[in-house]
């Protein structure tokens, strides 16, 4: 600015370009920190100026969204750049289990690892072009519509909404969809197991004999039943409100 260099950042750019933090101005920036807001620095020609103070507003539906997760038995964990500080303070106002901060962007895959080697599964959600790796290498990838296209090449899922409770619709659809599956093929289990005996003759020796057309109508009313059982998914609701993202039924 002017043909000055000024620059703008936190306590790691004081760091880099060696600039030291006037009293005064420390002073009132402990206050800030200590609130969980970001401190930035103004530093031009190597000398701190002053500072400001950021911080991110909650977002209601994100509280929401933490507290479904739990319900669902779910631990909810925050990858950001933020100091310990900022993180603390926005995991604490959500509700978030455990906090990865200071985290740079080429570091953001290294950390879902990191959350995946005591075997835990890890969905993983991002919407920028530095959460592209972590997307791929977490378990499930949920990428934010809106976000970029490199996020949402690298992840299994994409949300239509910038809303985080459209994830727990998705896991409850996973979840219920999951369950009609192992009640379709138990019932097929089942079924077959008494049907083919029967269609077999099993029943000759005492006399009973099938026709042909009721073992035909049997294995059409068996399709039919499995095919109503997952009808029932449409009776699921993932949200109350109307919403153009996820679909409110299966």
């Amino acid at each position: 600015m002017n043909g000055r260099t000024v620059a703008v950042g936190g306590l790691r750019l004081l760091a880099e370009l060696g600039a030291a933090v006037p009293t005064e101005v420390s002073a009132e920036t402990r206050g800030w920190a200590a609130d969980g807001r970001a401190v930035l620095h103004v530093v031009a020609d190597g000398r701190v100026l002053g500072a400001l103070a950021v911080e991110d507003e909650i977002r209601p539906e994100s509280v929401e969204a933490v507290e479904a997760l739990h319900r669902l038995g779910m631990r909810v964990a925050m990858i950001t750049g933020d100091s310990q500080a900022v993180a603390d303070s926005v995991a604490r106002r959500l509700g978030i289990d455990e906090v990865a901060a200071q985290v740079l962007p080429a570091d953001k895959a290294a950390t879902v690892e990191r959350f995946q080697a005591g075997g835990q599964r890890v969905a993983m959600i991002g919407d920028g072009v530095n959460d592209a790796p972590a997307l791929a290498t977490a378990d499930v990838g949920i990428a934010i519509g809106a976000g970029t296209d490199v996020a949402v090449e690298s992840a299994g899922i994409v949300l239509v909404r910038d809303d985080p409770r459209d994830v727990v619709g998705a896991i409850q659809l996973s979840r219920a969809t999951y369950r009609k599956m192992i009640e379709n093929l138990a019932w097929a289990t089942g079924y077959n197991v008494i049907a083919i005996p029967v269609a077999a003759g099993l029943f000759v020796p005492w006399g009973i004999d099938l026709p042909m057309s009721l073992g035909a109508i049997a294995m059409s009313a068996s399709t039919i039943i499995v095919a109503a059982n997952a009808q029932l998914l449409r009776r699921l609701t993932l949200r109350h409100e109307p919403s153009t993202g996820l679909c409110r039924s299966a």
